[in-house]
C-alpha cells in the first residue's frame, strides 16, 4: 500500500485531538530539529532520525522508530519524508505511514482562524484571531458590513484574501503594529493585491521604500461604518511600536503587552533608551486600561496563553497583570532597565535581514523568504518557563 500524504492542517487537528495517538516523526537533520520543532496545544510523542541516516543506515534508523502507532513524517520540504517512509513501509511493524504534504515550511506559514469577540456582549462585528502555531504569532481580523481591517497579517497573502472572499468581504486596510523583526509581513502584498490603504507607524516605517500611510497617535477608523478602532503610540518595543483599541474592548497589543510577559525592547541595540521608552508607555498608555480589556497580542510564548477549546491566545488586561505582576509592580524606570538588562539574550541573526524585508529595502526569493521566516518567535522580554 503507497505511503499517503497529510496536510499541515490536519496534523493541527490530530495535536489539538485529545484522542488521537500517534507518532510524530522528524527525519530532518539534528540541527535544524533542534532551531525549530513542531508544537501545538498538547504535547505529542516525537522523535527525530534525520533522514541521512535513514540513508547510510538504514536498520539501524527503522530501529529507533517506536512501533504501535500511526506515523506522521515531516521533513524540511517533503521529498525526504516520503523516502522514510516508503522505507518504514516496507517492514512489517508500520503500516499507518504519513508525509507531510510541502514539508516543515507548510507547517510554518499555516494559520488556522478563530472568532475571539464576545457574542454575548452583543456585538454585532466580527473579530477573528488568525493563529500561526509555527511561528507562535497571531494577526487578526475586524469584519464589519462589508468590510475587514487587518492586523499584522503574515506573508500568507492568499490567505487573507480567500478568508476576505469566503465571508464576501473587502479587505479596506491593513494595519502594522510595528517594523516586525521576527516574520515577514504580509501588509504591503496584500494592499497591492487588494487596493487596502497600508496603514503602519512613521517612527519604525520612515525608511521603507514603498507607500504607506502613517497611523498616527489618536487617530480613529471606523470598520463599515461601526466599531471604531483608535491608535495608540505604545513605544517601547520599537519606537514606533502602535497599539490598536477596538470598539474600546480589544487591545490588538502587538509586541507591546503579552499574555505572558512584555515585548523585549533590546531587539534594537539600543536595550537601555527602548527600556526608557517601554516603561513609559506602561505606565502611561497600559495603566489606564480597564481591567476587562482584552488584550491580543502578537506572539505566544508557550501553549498555556491559550485558552478555550478553540486555543485563543488572548486574556483581560486584570489577567494579564496578575499573572505578569513582577512586570507590572515595578514603579522605578532604574529598576524596570535592570529587569531588562537581566532577561536580555541574543536575537536570531535572521532579525536583521527580515527588518530590512518588511522596508522594502532588501528583496528575497520565496524560498529565502520561507527559510527567513521558519522558527518560533524570540519577542518577549522574558523568556517562557
Amino acid at each position: 500500500m503507497a505511503i499517503q500524504s497529510y496536510t499541515a492542517p490536519d496534523l493541527y487537528d490530530l495535536i489539538r485531538d485529545q484522542h488521537s495517538d500517534f507518532l510524530l516523526l522528524d527525519v530532518r537533520n539534528a540541527a535544524e530539529f533542534a532551531r525549530f520543532q513542531i508544537e501545538g496545544p498538547r504535547t505529542v510523542d516525537m522523535v527525530n532520525v534525520p533522514y541521512m541516516e535513514f540513508v547510510e543506515f538504514e536498520e539501524e534508523s527503522v530501529a529507533k522508530v517506536p512501533t504501535g502507532k500511526e506515523v506522521r513524517i515531516v521533513c524540511a520540504k517533503e521529498g525526504s519524508a516520503k523516502y522514510v517512509g516508503e522505507i518504514l513501509e516496507k517492514t512489517e511493524s508500520f503500516q499507518d505511514v504519513y508525509y507531510l504534504e510541502g514539508g516543515i515550511k507548510n507547517w510554518g506559514n499555516m494559520l488556522v482562524s478563530t472568532p475571539v469577540s464576545n457574542q454575548a456582549l452583543g456585538k454585532e462585528y466580527e473579530l477573528y484571531q488568525f493563529l500561526r502555531p509555527g511561528k507562535a504569532s497571531c494577526s487578526y481580523g475586524l469584519v464589519y458590513n462589508g468590510e475587514m481591517m487587518l492586523f499584522d497579517p503574515s506573508r500568507n497573502v492568499d490567505f487573507y484574501t480567500g478568508f476576505a472572499g469566503d465571508k464576501g468581504v473587502r479587505i479596506v486596510r491593513t494595519f502594522e503594529t510595528h517594523l516586525q523583526a521576527d516574520y515577514i509581513s504580509g501588509s504591503n502584498q496584500i494592499a497591492r493585491a487588494t487596493g487596502a490603504a497600508f496603514m503602519a507607524p512613521p517612527d519604525d516605517f520612515q525608511g521603507a521604500v514603498f507607500h504607506y500611510s502613517p497611523s498616527l497617535d489618536g487617530d480613529t477608523y471606523a470598520c463599515g461604518g461601526g466599531p471604531e478602532v483608535k491608535v495608540m503610540h505604545t513605544p517601547g518595543h520599537t519606537p514606533g511600536s502602535t497599539c490598536y483599541l477596538i470598539d474600546d474592548s480589544y487591545l490588538v497589543s502587538g509586541d507591546t503587552v503579552f499574555v505572558q510577559s512584555i515585548g523585549r525592547p533590546d531587539l534594537g541595540g539600543q536595550a537601555e533608551a527602548w527600556a526608557k521608552l517601554l516603561f513609559a508607555t506602561l505606565q502611561e498608555r497600559i495603566a489606564p486600561l480597564s481591567d476587562t480589556v482584552v488584550a491580543l497580542p502578537g506572539h505566544f510564548a508557550d501553549w498555556s496563553e491559550a485558552s478555550g477549546e478553540n486555543h485563543v491566545v488572548a486574556a483581560t488586561m486584570g489577567d494579564i497583570r496578575e499573572r505578569n505582576k513582577e512586570i507590572y509592580a515595578i514603579t522605578l524606570e532604574a529598576d524596570f532597565v535592570q529587569f531588562i538588562k537581566d532577561n536580555m539574550r541574543e536575537q536570531p541573526p535572521e532579525y536583521a535581514v527580515i527588518r530590512q524585508v518588511n522596508a522594502g529595502l532588501l528583496e528575497k526569493e520565496v524560498d529565502e523568504q520561507e527559510v527567513l521566516d521558519l522558527g518560533k518567535n524570540e519577542c518577549a522580554a522574558s523568556a517562557a518557563k
